[in-house]
């Protein structure tokens, strides 16, 4: 790998993929020969959920779905995923379930089955390894692929002839020189299609594009950058190193750099995630008032997910306290403990002591604590972006 270290983040040059590599036998089943390049594919399930549910309610089809928390929208709950018929109306994920289910008539409300879910998932990602090629999980609904061939585009839809005979589950594939341009490229092959997005045709596809296209751009990292006249990935790919430091300091500066430019990891890894952390949150159906049923909410929290930190077999090194205020405003808490600790209490003692920084007086909705636990002494083999877990 070639590589830059400019104050401890590893800068990435680009250069060809190295990939994961199809077999002998699925070579000449796709047509592979000398001439086969590495590339980097991201299979991402269409509206996975609602497909899900779909496939379990046939009658279904067609019809406005929207999923999240138990279907009703008289509950604080938010949207999971909505069927493309429901997004027509403007339903999105993330949405309060209450609003989704005004913007969209005739509605179909469904309870969230994590567990039937999960069971999609482990159906579809076992159809990807048995394509043998190395397959990067990112979540329940997608995944990065690593291969060699000499025709991207016939090897995607193998890939999504593949899962939809397995599975009944429709996807769409992007293809890129690397993970971040695969990523993207993803979403313009929506839904049941497969795009290619490579260094060639970057700045055509995606120049006049607004920075919040990017994946791991948001709202409020595209609006610090319009700060700085940076609209566009064009303008966000020509800004100078300097300028992006100078804002976002020398880490994620020169991660937004590249990925105004699409340089990114071209390593497809399979290495098993490495935990950082543990986290529980509730959402309350009744606004908590009172500093008792704060600190109560918080104790159960935060034992909750230091049991969940038991099982990983390492310490505890930090708490973190998140609170959404009525009606919708979220910010966060936190606090380093004095040393490593695997004792329940020193956990739980550190989240109340959080509690203390909470604005007095303000209505709470949502509460959630998260335990950040001591990296094991190899720690994580597998390269990590600094914003998004896995680069």
């Amino acid at each position: 790998m070639h590589v830059a270290e400019n104050r401890g983040l590893v800068v990435e040059r680009e250069r060809a993929p190295v990939s994961g590599v199809v077999t002998r036998g699925a070579a000449t089943m796709l047509g592979m020969d000398a001439a086969a390049a590495p590339w980097v594919l991201h299979v991402d399930l269409d509206q996975f959920i609602a497909a899900v549910e779909v496939l379990r309610r046939p009658e279904l089809a067609g019809r406005p779905v929207i999923v999240g928390g138990r279907g009703d929208p008289t509950e604080r709950a938010v949207v999971a995923t909505a069927s493309y018929e429901a997004r027509e109306y403007g339903a999105t994920s993330g949405m309060p379930l209450r609003l989704a289910a005004r913007k969209v008539p005739g509605a179909v409300l469904l309870p969230v089955d994590a567990a039937a879910y999960n069971e999609a998932s482990d159906g579809v990602m076992a159809t990807l390894r048995r394509l043998e090629v190395v397959v990067e999980v990112l979540g329940w609904d997608e995944a990065f692929l690593g291969v060699e061939t000499a025709d991207p585009e016939a090897f995607a839809r193998h890939v999504q002839a593949a899962v939809l005979q397995a599975t009944d589950l429709h996807c769409s594939v992007g293809i890129g020189d690397n993970k971040i341009r695969a990523k993207i490229a993803t979403g313009f092959g929506k839904p049941r299609g497969v795009f290619r997005l490579t260094r060639a045709n970057w700045l055509a596809v995606m120049g006049d594009r607004p920075t919040i296209d990017l994946w791991g751009v948001g709202s409020k990292v595209s609006k610090r950058l319009a700060a700085l006249d940076i609209t566009t990935v064009h303008e966000l790919a020509a800004v100078s190193q300097e300028t992006l430091v100078g804002e976002f300091g020398p880490r994620m500066g020169l991660w937004y750099g590249q990925l105004g430019k699409g340089i990114g990891s071209t390593t497809v890894d399979d290495t098993p995630w490495v935990a950082r952390g543990h986290s529980r949150e509730t959402t309350y159906q009744q606004n908590l008032t009172r500093r008792d049923q704060v600190l109560e909410a918080v104790r159960l929290l935060a034992e909750q997910a230091f049991q969940d930190t038991v099982a990983e077999g390492r310490p505890v090194t930090r708490v973190t306290l998140k609170v959404r205020y009525a009606p919708f405003f979220t910010q966060s808490k936190a606090r380093k403990l004095p040393a490593p600790t695997s004792e329940r209490e020193a956990v739980v003692a550190a989240a109340l002591a959080l509690v203390e920084r909470l604005d007095p007086g303000r209505e709470i909705r949502l509460l959630g604590v998260r335990a950040e636990m001591q990296m094991p002494e190899d720690g994580d083999p597998a390269e990590r972006t600094p914003i998004r877990g896995r680069l």
